[in-house]
């Protein structure tokens, strides 16, 4: 599983730090950080994560 965010359309809401927190986070200065080679285990959160996305700026690709 590849996650990939479109960093041009994500505005940062942080609800998929909430959903996948093992994979996406904040980082010091406050810009989205992700894993973008997740465990499969993860895939669920991801999933959750990239539905709850408010600009859908997530996506998986196998």
């Amino acid at each position: 599983m590849k996650v990939v965010v479109d960093m041009n359309k994500c505005q940062e809401h942080g609800q998929c730090v909430f959903a996948a927190p093992e994979v996406f986070a904040f980082d010091e200065a406050g810009r989205l950080a992700y894993v973008t080679g997740p465990d499969e285990a993860l895939r669920a959160e991801v999933e959750e994560a990239a539905d709850v996305c408010p600009l859908q700026a997530i996506r998986i690709e196998d």
